[in-house]
């Protein structure tokens, strides 16, 4: 490897890719075009480092597996970046295996936490936090270290362990730091901000204010049965019920936890839930039915008693949540809010709403980047990106010429 290629390198480890790029930009053997690649990634012109990194895979052939799998770890770094989680990833997988067989611990490291973010990215909060766990930073370069601290965040935050997290991004900052990368930095500032910007609206009653995560997560920890209209849950003592996939009992629950202590009318209640005009007995009978079904969900953590003209929530204190902004696409934002990948039939089921609606809806949230996909045909799913954005770090180590 000569020195151009080595100078480059370092270069990029240190998030300088416009040094890099002076160094190797007219060069097109294998090494130059894997760390122009990174460089363009690094500035943020993703498509161009894509075809260039493609173009280094073909180059080095089956005769340096090492270099080909390192710029496979930069290539789904990019589609990371630009959210095409449809990207193979088995490829990244054999790719970390290469690694790890050669003892490049560094970038089988930085492999993993790829994985670890597409995980985070689909809503696969169980399998992101297994595979994080497995990984020890304390031997990693300070620049990975922020990322493991990033991830631990962004798991935290989904998780609403406001105190967790905020304990990662000080050990982040502090290894950002040390990095010396000015937009790794930028990425833990901006995480940080998650913290105290409003994560939802909470109403008791006539009461109405937004609440930072850290309210939210002593919200749940305390005695309140809390009405999550973010995640579609009710959560009190302990226990937390998903009705998700029962909106008719979701949307009779809120409206009750709205009016507490107060009661809500049938008339009511039925324009809401069933969304009709109560005109004869069969929406009374229906109504009794959906509430039934409802009383016993909640046991044992509510009650709902009828009244004269309705019917009324029974608890010691309830608290409802909702987005913290008004949205005409508020629930939909809402079942994604759970961190999960949706198909558009399992959305339009749980809002009562038509495939197609569900779906114009969510492709004019993704024209302004508010809800993302991955997939195509019937695996197509949706998801929002609940997670902080990660600094592109595309970490392609000084002995790329080396096979």
């Amino acid at each position: 490897m000569d020195s151009l290629i080595n100078a480059a390198g370092r270069a990029l480890a240190a998030g300088d890719p416009l040094s890099a790029l002076k160094l190797v930009a007219l060069r097109e053997d294998p090494p130059a075009l894997a760390l122009r690649g990174i460089a363009m990634a690094q500035l943020g012109d993703l498509p161009r480092a894509k075809a260039l990194l493609q173009r280094a895979v073909k180059a080095f052939g089956a005769n340096e597996p090492l270099s080909r799998a390192r710029c496979v770890v930069a290539e789904a770094e990019v589609a990371l970046a630009t959210r095409d989680l449809g990207w193979p990833v088995q490829a990244l997988e054999a790719a970390r295996r290469v690694l790890h067989d050669h003892a490049d611990h560094l970038n089988a490291s930085h492999a993993r936490y790829l994985q670890i973010r597409r995980l985070l990215l689909i809503g696969q909060l169980d399998e992101a936090q297994a595979l994080l766990a497995e990984l020890d930073p304390a031997p990693l370069a300070p620049a990975l270290r922020a990322v493991h601290e990033l991830l631990t965040a962004g798991i935290a935050l989904r998780q609403v362990q406001a105190h967790k997290a905020r304990a990662a991004l000080v050990r982040a900052a502090l290894a950002a730091q040390q990095a010396g990368i000015a937009a790794l930095s930028a990425e833990i500032e901006h995480a940080g901000q998650i913290l105290e910007a409003p994560a939802a609206r909470l109403s008791r009653g006539d009461q109405a204010q937004p609440v930072k995560l850290e309210q939210v997560q002593a919200l749940f920890a305390s005695s309140t049965l809390v009405v999550d209209a973010c995640r579609y849950s009710v959560r009190g003592a302990g226990m937390t019920l998903a009705l998700a996939t029962r909106p008719v009992l979701f949307s009779l629950l809120q409206m009750l936890a709205q009016a507490w202590p107060e009661d809500v009318s049938r008339e009511a209640l039925i324009a809401k839930a069933f969304r009709l005009k109560l005109s004869d007995e069969s929406h009374r009978a229906r109504l009794r039915v959906e509430i039934g079904r409802l009383r016993s969900a909640l046991q044992p953590l509510a009650r709902i008693v009828a009244t004269a003209r309705g019917f009324a929530l029974v608890a010691a204190d309830v608290a409802l949540l909702t987005l913290p902004v008004e949205d005409k696409h508020a629930a939909l934002l809402a079942l994604l809010a759970d961190g999960e990948a949706w198909s558009s039939s399992a959305l339009a089921l749980a809002l009562g709403s038509s495939q197609r609606q569900v779906q114009r809806a969510l492709e004019s949230l993704a024209t302004t980047d508010r809800v993302q996909s991955f997939g195509v045909g019937r695996a197509r799913r949706w998801t929002t990106p609940p997670v902080p954005g990660f600094a592109t770090i595309l970490l392609l180590p000084m002995s790329l010429g080396n096979g």
